[in-house]
């Protein structure tokens, strides 16, 4: 395992950027998960291991010194990976830290989870509430109407599209979900 380079650092935070804004400092400095065996973790950092990127206090880092290389096959929570040409994509293993630092949400109409789950993208007709100020492309995080993270994506429209739109039309381009845990769960 072994830090990120600076144009691989400044991939990961381009991306999360998207999702979180401004409270990106909040998941490096002052991160609400705990891991490990120590009361207080300290500061969390970004460890890359075969082209996926972890999410991992420092003091857990210092104990897996004590790991030969080859055999470290994890360690904290993999938040994302490299792809062979050089880009960076958010697994659904990074949801809970998207989702404690969301700066835009969609929350979805019960009857419509499951196709979101599916693998689907979200229609106008599913939204159940949507935060204001929401762009094209921003990244988004989908909740249920009972504040379960969903998934992500990017926004289809913004915000003031989506009041005039048809009840058809595309509101998020689903990115990764909860789903995948079962469609998928050989590759993650």
């Amino acid at each position: 395992m072994r830090p990120l380079d600076e144009n691989e650092t400044t991939a990961v935070f381009n991306k999360l950027h998207k999702f979180v804004g401004n409270n990106l400092k909040n998941i490096v400095l002052e991160s609400q998960a705990h891991e490990g065996p120590e009361p207080n973790p300290g500061r969390y950092c970004f460890r890359m291991q075969k082209n996926r990127v972890y999410y991992v206090s420092e003091s857990l880092v210092k104990r897996a010194t004590n790991v030969k290389r080859d055999k470290l096959v994890s360690l904290g929570t993999q938040i994302g990976k490299f792809t062979k040409g050089g880009k960076f994509h958010l697994t659904v293993q990074c949801l809970n830290l998207l989702a404690a630092n969301a700066k835009h949400k969609v929350w979805l109409k019960p009857t419509s989870e499951m196709k979101f789950l599916y693998g689907k993208s979200v229609s106008k007709s599913e939204v159940g509430r949507i935060t204001e100020s929401i762009q094209v492309n921003d990244g988004v995080v989908v909740f249920s109407m009972s504040d379960v993270p969903l998934g992500f994506g990017d926004a289809a429209k913004s915000t003031v599209d989506c009041r005039k739109m048809d009840p058809n039309g595309i509101v998020v381009h689903r990115h990764a979900d909860i789903g995948e845990y079962l469609r998928s769960e050989a590759d993650l």
